[in-house]
């Protein structure tokens, strides 16, 4: 009886799960690609749907059964999945096809809402650039009835998307992208001065398609590092710009200001702007993470801080030879060399084992009280990492128990090894090199102390 009723289940789920609709395409370069997967975006995280297998001609086709509603998707190919992955608009009544490319990005081949959007968005980049070749002409004598039926395109083009995407997913994003357009005739400084005014008027954060989505973001980014006064001062212009932005999210909740904030904190860590980073951090980001007990992200921003340059780096205790003894020092009480280099590293890491040793012929061209290195091995147990600590004798050693759950790993940030941190003579973070031949280059092409020179 229970068998019966189980197959009569089986041959039902198909059609209630998998009578709907799909997404499909292409991904090229084909066989550079090998899963798909489907993911719903909310306006706080992204929740898993399904995936499907890339074919090795770049084809794919994911299922959508009856309980994956109408919404904003998120397609990802390969990973960090942050950075490789392109959003879609699903509204339960219609197929998806297209076709992606790693150069060129999504075209839409079908899905009227997609392929709307995608018109609407390479129609106003059009427009967009005419007016820019408008304002770059360098001659005297230029035509404003040119420029008049330029900005008369633009009003036309974007009441026409309005009007056609009309009770549609996509208006969401037309109607918050409606560009501030001149009435009359405008210099370029006016109409700059103007679009930067008036650049979120149509924009509302509360727009739960639009939190669904990548839009907020990539307008806040384009207003950050778009709208540059040009006084040669990047740092106070995007704080600057960063002030006025927050001005305009005030009617935000708190939710979409830390989701946006850590956005633009992340792209400043990425870009390597400390200060910038840090002024988002301590102006805006802390403060909300305290106000929505985000201990991970509050965690996460005070050491970003902490490993800044020009902060002091974060003691800790090792033993080390002094006269013929074993003695306990803190980082903050050595005062040998000039440079300090806190290397950390590991002996089951292969770029690792490359490195050090360079790192270590490196060390050797330097008077002892040039440069020190500290090496850090952090590992899982001591047995390799002791053996090989001989062949660096010209280091301070110490052992990292516990690898990635290590006390000064983790007061550091590392994540990955081999990971460096060049000091000052006060213990003060002066480079953090991204690897050993930016490391090496520092010293090679540093005009201050120390120079390197070899031992007598």
């Amino acid at each position: 009886m229970k068998l019966k009723y189980f197959l009569r289940l089986f041959l039902i789920l198909p059609l209630v799960f998998y009578g709907q609709h799909s997404i499909k395409g292409t991904f090229s370069p084909a066989g550079d690609f090998e899963i798909a997967l489907l993911y719903k975006v909310t306006p706080t995280h992204s929740n898993y749907v399904t995936n499907a297998p890339i074919a090795a001609d770049g084809s794919f086709e994911i299922k959508l059964d009856s309980t994956v509603t109408k919404g904003m998707y998120r397609i990802t190919y390969a990973v960090p999945q942050e950075e490789y992955n392109f959003d879609v608009i699903y509204n339960g009544e219609e197929d998806l096809e297209l076709k992606f490319n790693s150069e060129t990005g999504v075209e839409f081949l079908a899905s009227r809402e997609n392929k709307l959007l995608e018109s609407y968005t390479n129609s106003m980049l059009m427009i967009t650039n005419s007016i820019g070749n408008y304002f770059r002409d360098g001659s005297t004598t230029k035509d404003t009835l040119a420029l008049a039926a330029i900005f008369k395109t633009q009003r036309e083009t974007q009441q026409g998307f309005e009007e056609a995407s009309k009770g549609t997913i996509a208006s969401n994003f037309i109607k918050a992208n409606r560009p501030y357009i001149p009435e009359g005739i405008v210099d370029v400084k006016s109409y700059v001065e103007e679009l930067k005014t008036h650049y979120f008027d149509h924009v509302d954060f509360n727009n739960a398609i639009l939190q669904r989505s990548k839009f907020l973001t990539e307008r806040m980014l384009n207003y950050i590092f778009g709208m540059s006064s040009n006084n040669g001062n990047e740092i106070e212009d995007y704080k600057k710009n960063i002030q006025e932005f927050y001005k305009k999210i005030k009617e935000a909740s708190d939710d979409t200001k830390k989701s946006l904030f850590t956005d633009l904190w992340e792209q400043m860590v990425d870009l390597k702007l400390e200060s910038v980073a840090n002024f988002i951090s301590e102006t805006y980001l802390m403060d909300l993470s305290v106000k929505l007990n985000d201990q991970q992200l509050l965690q996460a921003l005070i050491l970003y801080q902490d490993t800044s340059l020009g902060n002091p780096a974060p003691d800790f205790s090792f033993e080390m030879k002094e006269n013929e003894e074993t003695i306990t020092k803190k980082l903050s009480e050595l005062n040998i060399a000039e440079h300090y280099i806190i290397a950390f590293w590991s002996s089951a890491c292969s770029h690792c084992l490359e490195e050090i040793p360079q790192l270590h012929k490196l060390s050797e061209t330097f008077d002892d009280k040039k440069l020190k290195v500290i090496a850090i091995g952090l590992e899982d147990e001591p047995y390799a990492w002791k053996n090989l600590t001989y062949d660096f004798s010209n280091f301070i050693h110490v052992y990292g128990e516990g690898k990635w759950d290590n006390e000064i790993g983790n007061s550091y940030g590392v994540t990955a090894t081999p990971t460096y941190f060049i000091l000052n003579n006060d213990k003060t973070i002066a480079v953090k090199p991204e690897d050993f031949e930016e490391l090496k280059q520092f010293f090679e092409t540093s005009a201050t102390e120390p120079i390197i020179e070899e031992k007598q």
